[in-house]
């Protein structure tokens, strides 16, 4: 499989900018710690301070904790990507095509892979997710997620719209023809999926090189015409 860099490195960079942010507030509660103590013992008493500088040390706890969560979530997302990155690069051959972690000018969002294929293009949406989690159409749930409001359908369908924009938008790609579909990619073995009346396919990552495969229209694209196809998608990228 042949790669078109346009990589964003947005879950890349999320990922260490909130784990710095999380070590960040692991040293300004140090620092607070050494202050509030230093002074308790050189004064040998606690003073109204030396409380007041015990209950800042709330506010490094607090956004350790956010940080951490934050950061658990885009690693894991990133995990994810490079997993099916991987997994399309082993099995599928050089007349795939494949742009990773596309981040569009219009914004919205990165899109996780768009893979060109002899008969069209495919645009992933991947989840690293694990437990149990049902599906009823566009409504997603996991067992265990209060507030839980992600739709992976929703944003894979809002994705092809954007990579049917600029087929739209390009007379050269207009002409051709190219069918797009959107498939939601699950990349955690622990996952297990309950689905109802799925609005776009939904795949465990083992199925997904077969899928691409066996899916298309009967029109073909050529290698030239495909990375054509590619050079025209990522000269949207911001």
């Amino acid at each position: 499989m042949r790669k078109i860099k346009a990589s964003s490195n947005y879950l890349k960079n999320q990922t260490r900018k909130n784990l710095a942010k999380a070590v960040l507030c692991v040293l300004v509660f140090l620092l607070i710690f050494s202050v509030v103590m230093y002074r308790a013992i050189s004064r040998f008493e606690w003073d109204m301070l030396a409380w007041v500088g015990l209950v800042f040390l709330f506010v490094p706890i607090v956004a350790f904790c956010y940080y951490l969560r934050k950061y658990r979530i885009f690693s894991g997302g990133w995990a994810g990507e490079k997993q099916v990155a991987q997994h399309l690069n082993s099995t599928l051959s050089d007349d795939y095509y494949l742009i990773n972690d596309l981040y569009l000018r219009e914004g919205g969002g990165d899109i996780d892979h768009v893979v060109l294929t002899p008969g069209g293009i495919f645009v992933l949406e991947t989840k690293n997710w694990s437990g149990n989690i049902t599906s009823s159409g566009d409504e997603w749930h996991r067992k265990g997620k209060r507030n839980f409001n992600s739709s992976p359908s929703r944003q894979v369908k809002r994705n092809v719209q954007k990579i049917q924009r600029i087929i739209g938008s390009s007379p050269v790609l207009r002409s051709m023809g190219i069918w797009v579909e959107g498939i939601v990619v699950l990349t955690n073995r622990h996952a297990s999926v309950h689905l109802t009346n799925p609005s776009v396919p939904v795949l465990k990552l083992q199925q997904l090189p077969s899928y691409i495969t066996s899916r298309g229209s009967p029109r073909r694209f050529s290698r030239e015409q495909l990375e054509a196809i590619g050079k025209e998608i990522t000269k949207q990228k911001a």
